[in-house]
C-alpha cells in the first residue's frame, strides 16, 4: 500500500521516497492483522471471481502483492493448488473499488473528513484505491507547493491507495510553467468549475482557461476533469443567498440549479472538446465529466460528442442513482449536492444510460463536513453546504439498487474498477489478470444490513441514516480480527 502514483511520476521522488519508507516501516496502518499477510505468496478461491473475460470459478495467485496467475476450475477438477489458500467460497472475488472522485479535505478541513478516517470508509466499503480532489482542503491542490502539503498530510494516515488531482484554476490556467510544474510533481490530472465552487481559493475557469489546460494536458496525456454546471443570467430561479420563505423546500433548491445549468456547461465545453479529437491541437488530452445529473439535454450532447471521435468521458454517482427529487423530506439538507439529485424519470434516465454505455463510469463525490454547516436543524436548503457522504456506501448502493436494472458483476467491475484505472492513468490497476497489482475486494451480494446508528461507520460525518430508510447489501473486504484491511494483496 502507497502513495498512488510514485511508480508513474519519479520527478515526485524526494517526497515520495520518504513515504515508501514509511509505508514499508510503520505500523500505522498496518495489515499486521491480516492472516494473508506472513504469506508472500498465496491463493484467494472463489467460485466467482471477476475477470475482464467473465465471471469464474478459480483461484487468484498472488506474489508480493501482485498477481502471479489467475486459473479456472479448481472446484470442478479438484485441482490442488500448493500453499496457503484462503478459499471464500460463493463470495464475490473481483478488483478493488477505484474512486476517481473524494474529498478527503486534508489538510485545512480535517474536521469535515481526513485521510485517516476517509481512507478507513474507503477500505471499509470495498475501495482500494481514491483519487483526492484538489479543494475542499485549505488550501486547495493548485501549486507545486500546496501538492507537497496535501502529501505531507498523507503521511502515515493512509489505508487504501491515494493518488491526487490537481486544480485549474485562473492563477494557473495560462500559466504553462505552472501547470508543467504540478503535473510533473505527480498530480495525475486537473480538475475545474465552470460555476462558483463555494472555496474561496478555487474559483471557477471559462472555456479559455480550459482550452488552455487542455493544451497543456495534451502532453501528458493526462485529463481534465470539469464541473460543468454554468449560471446562466436568463434564468428567473432563486439564489442561495436569497432570503426567502420556503428555504426549506427541496423544490425550491431545485429551482436554483436546473438541468439548463449542466446542458449550457457542456455545450459550451464541446466547442473546445473538438480540438481533442485526431490531428487536434489538444490530440492526446481528455476531458471527463464529473457526476452528470441531467440524463436529458446534457446527456444526448455528450452522446453526440462521443460519436463524432471527442475524447470525453462522463460519471454519475450512487446518489443520483438510490434517490429521487420527490423522496427528499422538507428540510433535510443531507441530500444537498451539485448537481441536485433530480427527479425519479431523471433517475431511470441515468440508469438506462449507465446500462447502455452512455455514462463510462461511476464515483462517490464524497463531499461531507460537519453537521453545523449541512444545517440539519434549521434545514434551510439555499444556505447548507451541499455535498453527500457517501464513501463507505458506494459499493453496496450500488449493487442494491442495481439489481432492479439487472446489472451484472462485469459491470459492476467496468464502472468501478477498469474504466476509473484508465482515466487515472493506472495500468496496473482495475482488473484480476496476471501482472495487476492484487488490489482486491471480497463480498457476499446476498448479506444484508440496514445502515442505521448501530452500524459501525468509518467516516467523520456520515450522516447516518441516508441510506437507512432502505436495506443495502453489505460489501467487506478481507476482514481480520473485525478490522477492515483492504490494501494491497
Amino acid at each position: 500500500m502507497e502513495i498512488l502514483g510514485w511508480r508513474v511520476f519519479p520527478l515526485f521522488s524526494l517526497v515520495i521516497s520518504f513515504l515508501l519508507f514509511y509505508i514499508k516501516t510503520s505500523s500505522k496502518p498496518s495489515n499486521s492483522l491480516c492472516t494473508l499477510l506472513p504469506h508472500d505468496r498465496y491463493w484467494i478461491a472463489s467460485r466467482q471471481i471477476v475477470t475482464p473475460q467473465g465471471v469464474i470459478s478459480g483461484a487468484v495467485e498472488v506474489k508480493g502483492g501482485n498477481i502471479v496467475s489467475v486459473v479456472k476450475g479448481i472446484y470442478q477438477h479438484g485441482e490442488i493448488i500448493k500453499g496457503h489458500v484462503v478459499d471464500y467460497g460463493n463470495a464475490v472475488v473481483m478488483p478493488g473499488l477505484i474512486d476517481v472522485h473524494a474529498h478527503l479535505d486534508d489538510p485545512g478541513r480535517t474536521e469535515w473528513e481526513g485521510f485517516s478516517s476517509g481512507t478507513k470508509a474507503a477500505a471499509a466499503g470495498g475501495i482500494t484505491t481514491l483519487i483526492d480532489m484538489p479543494l475542499n482542503s485549505e488550501p486547495s491542490t493548485v501549486s507545486v507547493e500546496t501538492l507537497k502539503l496535501k502529501v505531507e498530510a498523507a503521511e502515515e494516515k493512509i489505508y487504501v491507495d491515494v493518488g491526487f488531482w490537481g486544480g485549474l484554476v485562473p492563477e494557473n490556467a495560462l500559466n504553462v510553467s505552472a501547470l508543467d510544474s504540478l503535473l510533473k510533481a505527480g498530480v495525475l490530472g486537473l480538475k475545474s468549475f465552470m460555476c462558483p465552487s463555494g472555496i474561496n481559493d478555487f474559483p471557477m475557469t471559462n472555456s479559455s482557461h480550459i482550452k488552455e489546460g487542455l493544451h497543456v494536458l495534451a502532453k501528458y496525456k493526462r485529463p481534465l476533469l470539469v464541473h460543468a454546471e454554468m449560471q446562466l443570467d436568463s434564468e428567473g430561479y432563486p439564489k442561495e443567498n436569497d432570503d426567502i420563505n420556503d428555504a426549506r423546500l427541496y423544490s425550491t433548491y431545485l429551482r436554483t440549479r436546473p438541468p439548463s445549468m449542466e446542458e449550457a456547461a457542456i455545450r459550451e465545453l464541446l466547442e473546445v472538446t473538438k480540438h481533442t479529437r485526431a490531428n487536434g491541437s489538444a490530440e492526446g488530452s481528455h476531458l471527463h465529466i464529473v457526476h452528470l445529473s441531467d440524463s436529458r439535454a446534457s446527456l444526448k450532447l455528450l452522446k453526440e460528442a462521443k460519436s463524432r471521435g471527442d475524447s470525453i468521458t462522463v460519471e454519475t454517482c450512487p446518489h443520483y442513482l438510490a434517490f429521487s427529487a420527490e423522496e427528499i423530506q422538507d428540510g433535510d439538507t443531507r441530500f444537498k449536492c451539485s448537481p441536485p439529485i433530480r427527479d425519479a424519470a431523471n433517475r431511470e434516465n441515468l440508469w438506462g444510460a449507465l446500462m447502455e454505455g452512455q455514462i463510462d463510469m461511476l464515483s462517490s463525490d464524497h463531499s461531507p463536513t460537519i453537521p453545523e454547516l449541512k444545517l440539519f436543524g434549521e434545514g434551510n436548503f439555499l444556505k447548507a453546504w451541499g455535498g453527500i457522504s457517501s464513501l463507505q456506501y458506494v459499493l453496496p448502493v450500488t449493487w442494491s439498487y442495481g439489481k432492479k436494472y439487472g446489472i451484472t458483476l462485469n459491470q459492476l467491475a467496468s464502472w468501478w474498477s477498469e474504466r476509473p484505472a484508465k482515466l487515472a492513468g493506472q495500468e496496473l490497476k482495475g482488473a484480476i489478470v496476471s501482472g495487476n497489482h492484487a488490489d482486491i475486494v471480497v463480498w457476499e451480494p446476498n448479506a444484508e444490513f440496514e445502515l442505521d446508528e448501530n452500524h459501525t461507520a468509518y467516516h467523520k460525518n456520515p450522516y447516518l441514516g441516508l441510506y437507512g430508510n432502505k436495506t443495502i447489501r453489505k460489501s467487506f473486504g478481507n476482514f481480520c480480527e473485525g478490522k477492515p484491511c483492504l490494501q494491497r494483496g
